[in-house]
């Protein structure tokens, strides 16, 4: 390998971005850092500015972004502090970033994300709206401006790395494949009687029993609306339909996912829950680097369990696959209502049992048109957010108590 890599960090300060950080350090002679970005945290971007110097820094809010170059005056001072989304497109398209990981939780990171694929950088995709949204158009800013998309979410990961060789993503439907197997954990959920759902709160739903994660993405985890999510982006990343992707409980979450094959053969990935190992494999694929993520000890795993998921447990898994069959904005009306609705239950304004509510009500309200256009997505994203939040307000589903 030539020289080092220019990256990006969208996400920086999330669970993803830490991640990224640390394989980095652990690999400073193949990488450069160019940019951090953030949404508001000013104390923790600015701690990993002072410790990795990037050319860039970024943070969403703009009021944040001032107290950042107060907060970097001394420590880093040639660190270019930016804001808004401005920034954040202009980070992602930078001449000399090589790589972008694009780690922003939900539809925030749309927009870099695009401009990422727009300008031919290999972009580590943990951010899955961004393909849930607009994943015909995203695929199309791929083809044409010559990126190179890898995932990083431990499933999609997992499902790359048993793939045929010389596969990539979105080179069409991979030779001899006949099925997806796509696990879950289950969540912290996965047993609890069904009569206690609605009193989960959200300190129990952020607590997954496998994964460090933010909260957001834990009670997706917890709802399996995550799992839902990654079956619309697998189905973009590897061409393959709906029907051929199963869901599978695999609670020790060793496992990461099974790509069978024609012949009979199916291929597993496996290892710790580390999120370290697929940010690794996206950032040197094809080769391979140091993570810091400890072997797997098979004799201490000792058993693997599957199980078929209950869709009365988990009806946003349902109701994922729906929008995917329903196809235009659907998809896009589905993550924009269970954004609103995850954050009213994290806020105390809505049950857990809210949840799949809201996002039914929502896509039964929202017209779906096609998803043709940046405007069209954005359109219906908008329409989405407006309806959830007034089905929230109108106390669609039972508030949680105080």
């Amino acid at each position: 390998m030539s020289g080092s890599l220019g990256v990006t960090v969208l996400g920086a300060t999330g669970s993803i971005g830490v991640s990224t950080l640390d394989v980095l350090a652990r690999n400073r002679a193949r990488y450069r850092l160019v940019a951090l970005t953030a949404n508001r945290d000013v104390e923790r971007l600015a701690t990993q500015c002072i410790a990795h110097q990037p050319q860039y820094a970024v943070l969403a809010d703009a009021s944040a972004a001032q107290q950042l170059r107060e907060r970097l005056r001394d420590g880093a001072p040639d660190v270019q502090v930016l804001a808004g989304s401005e920034g954040l497109v202009k980070v992602a398209g930078l001449p000399e970033v090589d790589c972008v990981m694009a780690g922003i939780v939900g539809a925030a990171g749309l927009l870099p994300t695009l401009e990422a694929a727009r300008t031919g950088k290999r972009v580590l995709l943990a951010n899955k709206e961004a393909l849930v949204m607009s994943g015909d158009l995203f695929m199309q800013q791929v083809r044409e401006g010559g990126a190179v998309l890898l995932p990083v979410d431990s499933e999609h990961n997992a499902i790359f790395q048993c793939m045929p060789a010389g596969f990539v993503p979105g080179s069409g439907h991979p030779d001899g494949v006949r099925r997806i197997m796509l696990t879950a954990s289950g969540g912290p959920f996965r047993t609890t009687p069904l009569e206690s759902l609605s009193q989960i709160t959200p300190q129990q739903a952020c607590a997954h029993p496998n994964w460090d994660m933010g909260r957001k993405i834990s009670v997706d985890s917890a709802t399996m609306m995550n799992k839902g999510l990654e079956v619309i982006e697998a189905c973009w990343l590897f061409s393959v339909s709906e029907s051929l992707v199963q869901v599978v409980i695999h609670p020790q979450s060793v496992v990461h996912s099974m790509v069978q094959y024609r012949d009979g053969s199916v291929l597993a990935q496996m290892g710790n829950p580390d999120m370290r190992t697929p940010i690794a494999h996206a950032l040197a694929w094809p080769e391979r680097i140091e993570a810091g993520v400890d072997a797997l000890d098979m004799f201490k795993v000792a058993r693997l369990d599957f199980e078929p998921p209950d869709l009365q447990r988990f009806p946003c898994l349902r109701l994922a696959q729906e929008a995917w069959k329903a196809g235009g904005t659907a998809s896009t009306v589905l993550n924009a209502a269970n954004e609103v609705a995850v954050q009213a239950f994290l806020d105390g304004e809505l049950a857990f049992t809210g949840i799949p509510a809201i996002i039914e009500s929502t896509l039964s309200r929202v017209a779906i048109r096609a998803a043709d256009s940046l405007a069209a997505i954005l359109e219906a994203d908008a329409l989405a957010r407006q309806c959830a939040l007034e089905r929230v307000s109108a106390g669609t589903s039972r508030r949680v108590s105080s």
